[in-house]
């Protein structure tokens, strides 16, 4: 059942109604408040939190951390957490964000189970609202266009100054209110604004406006309202329709707060909730703000929305991130009461640590050069055991198979190396992992002189089990099975952006001007061991030496895409270090 103003449910603490306290609570601010309040008894023993995205673009992993924030306080606290949509603003909301959001909390984990709600579920019970408070002289109909509005409301440091309308009678307020619903008057000709103080030093305060004239069709409600409430307006009486008890913003929010109780108290509602303000997520080498998210897919810097160098849900979803890596990340950054930038790096540290224990091995070449190994007999394959993953024995192991020609990397081999470089050259050997030891003999050139093969020998007593398979040499290589390798395409992430801080506009630089030329490479022809050739998209590996893949949608039969999700290199764990 949809929540109204007369029929609010409420579940209660416990099935016997008491205040006992999950001990597994998280450590910040918030529930330090929340803690409090049910120790008062406050809001009858209850915690109802809620999530209220716009459905103006997809979620960011900013969006992430106020998701785990408001449900993750509501199951610590034996509470609930509701889904509500915020759309208020047809011109620029969509089905389709809709139902990305959707998808994005339960990818994260979490469930609204019935209580999905939306600010257009209220929209009449808002309207009421508003005649009541035209009643009470509290607003009045306004004739200024945006720009003198803007104009009248003075600055930080000059009061504003009264409209030439503030002081419409009653009757004529809610005449041209209810003329401006009924579609009697064009698009920005008239707005309703809230009474409340002009000198006010909060200039959220200076006669806000409540509803504006907008001639757009609503994904839900269709052609029903021309009027449409303003986000400031509708945000804290959904609250109050809803008895949510903890109304968590981010800080922005912070000077809104007593527009919100404003609002709160001054129209009948039998709920009284109350806002707490959080930083915000801040992220380096990206961009937060869903205008310049928007304007990176509408001006085709990105490939969509789910691109995976942007840091929307859906785009490090398809990255190849997990939801348990995310939700770790937004744990260990903490809910503070000051703005900062979280290093990138963290969050790269969060799926490593994830990745580490789930992703099975797999060897996989992305430059490959051929080698013959000219001792080994020409029609023979060997199977040999290899574990999946080394951290989680209980994975068990898998058969590769080893032929006389296989690819290397075409970096694991120099013809002239330097002094500390312990991988292939003429005349040295390095061993095969999971296999045998191998020493180049000879070096292979095409006319141009570009190295194309290598000509090797191995030592068959060096394999697992052999009577040299301890025999000790510096570098071990990864390799395939020339024969029985899967070609595909992989795609080398970078950061989307050069600055650590592209927000930062003193050089006067567009943030579009920021973009990182090298955020994307793809490498075609790559070769892998055969056991991927069936893999799914979203499947997950650790491709040895070379970092953590996943398989990306795009991939089809017999034309494997796979995404890298990061490198190897553990940057957080050195910064750490050094610190």
């Amino acid at each position: 059942m949809e929540p109204t103003q007369n029929s609010i449910s409420v579940d209660r603490r416990g099935e016997d109604g008491n205040n006992q306290i999950n001990p597994d609570l998280p450590v910040n601010f918030i529930q330090d408040i929340i803690s409090a309040d049910l120790k008062a008894g406050k809001n009858d023993g209850r915690v109802h939190t809620r999530f209220p995205p716009e459905p103006n673009g997809y979620l960011h992993i900013g969006h992430a951390k106020s998701i785990c924030l408001n449900f993750g306080l509501a199951q610590a606290n034996r509470g609930l957490c509701n889904l509500r949509f915020d759309d208020t603003n047809p011109s620029k909301e969509e089905v389709e964000f809709v139902d990305s959001i959707k998808t994005d909390v339960r990818w994260l984990g979490f469930d609204w189970e019935e209580r999905l709600y939306y600010a257009s579920d209220y929209f009449e019970q808002l309207y009421e609202w508003a005649l009541q408070l035209i009643k009470d002289g509290k607003a009045y109909v306004c004739d200024l266009t945006a720009e003198e509005i803007r104009a009248y409301r003075g600055t930080l440091t000059e009061p504003g100054k009264e409209s030439p309308y503030s002081n419409r009678s009653v009757e004529e307020n809610l005449e041209l209110f209810e003329g401006m619903r009924a579609g009697e008057f064009p698009e920005g000709s008239r707005v309703l604004r809230a009474r409340i103080d002009m000198a006010s030093p909060n200039l959220n305060m200076r006669d806000p406006v409540l509803y504006r004239i907008l001639k757009e069709p609503h994904h839900r409600t269709g052609d029903k309202w021309l009027i449409y409430p303003m986000y400031d307006y509708a945000h804290p009486l959904s609250d109050a329709i809803e008895a949510i008890t903890h109304s968590i913003c981010t800080l922005e929010f912070a000077d809104h707060r007593p527009l919100y109780d404003w609002f709160i108290d001054n129209v009948n509602t039998e709920f009284k909730p109350h806002q707490y303000e959080f930083a915000r997520l801040n992220l380096s080498y990206t961009v937060m703000s869903k205008r310049k998210l928007r304007a990176l897919v509408e001006q085709g810097y990105v490939k969509g929305w789910d691109d995976p160098r942007m840091p929307t849900i859906s785009g490090i979803r398809r990255r190849g991130y997990t939801p348990e890596a995310i939700r770790d990340f937004c744990d260990r950054i903490g809910v503070g009461k000051q703005d900062s930038t979280v290093d990138i790096a963290l969050l790269e540290y969060c799926i490593r640590e994830d990745l580490n224990r789930r992703a099975s091995r797999v060897m996989a070449v992305l430059k490959p050069l051929k080698i013959v190994i000219d001792n080994y007999p020409e029609d023979q394959v060997e199977w040999l055991e290899i574990e999946n993953n080394p951290e989680t024995p209980e994975s068990g192991t898998r058969q590769i198979p080893f032929a006389r020609e296989i690819y290397i990397e075409q970096d694991d081999f120099m013809e002239d190396p330097p002094r500390k470089f312990f991988r292939l050259a003429p005349g040295r050997e390095v061993r095969l992992k999971g296999a045998y030891i191998i020493k180049c003999e000879e070096v292979i050139k095409n006319e141009t002189g570009e190295i194309i093969e290598l000509r090797c020998t191995y030592d068959p007593d060096t394999k697992s089990g052999g009577p040299a398979a301890g025999r000790k040499v510096k570098g071990t290589l990864h390799w395939v099975s020339a024969s029985h390798a899967v070609p595909a395409e992989v795609r080398l992430y970078d950061h989307l952006f050069v600055p650590e801080n592209p927000d930062n506009d003193e050089d006067g630089r567009d943030f579009t001007q920021k973009l990182n030329p090298n955020s994307l490479s793809v490498i075609s022809n790559c070769m892998l061991e055969p056991g991927v050739e069936a893999s799914l998209p979203g499947e997950r590996f650790q491709f040895l030496r070379q970092g953590y893949f996943v398989v990306d949608p795009d991939t089809r039969p017999g034309a494997l895409v796979f995404n890298r999700i990061v490198a190897l290199r553990d940057t957080w764990a050195k910064i750490q270090k050094k610190g």
